[in-house]
């Protein structure tokens, strides 16, 4: 797998750096932790201070597109939500259950 940075940007209000970058790879396309890692690698920050935000790939290809913010301190975190924290951090989301006796008609 190999990442190059497309853009790179100062965000001084909101206390982080953001970046946009592409990944090639061949065979199955690598998981969000995978990428995070390469990427905190190549920047040469701290993998808690970062927040994969998206990567989308096209049917078929073996690149991906992304977007990640990289934070100054764990208190500039605090603006991130609840879910992009805990989908970042691979926590697996619950599915609601159904009550029993609804009935959809």
């Amino acid at each position: 797998m190999e990442i190059k940075i497309a853009e790179q940007r100062e965000n001084p209000l909101l206390k982080r750096k953001e970046v946009k970058f592409e990944v090639s790879f061949t065979g199955p396309t690598p998981s969000r932790k995978a990428i995070k890692e390469a990427l905190c690698s190549k920047l040469g920050v701290d993998a808690s201070l970062v927040v994969i935000d998206i990567v989308e790939q096209g049917y078929g290809q073996t690149t991906a597109k992304g977007y990640a913010k990289v934070y100054e301190s764990k208190d500039a975190m605090g603006i991130e939500s609840k879910h992009k924290l805990d989908r970042d951090a691979g926590v697996k989301e619950k599915k609601a259950e159904k009550k029993g006796g609804e009935s959809s008609g």
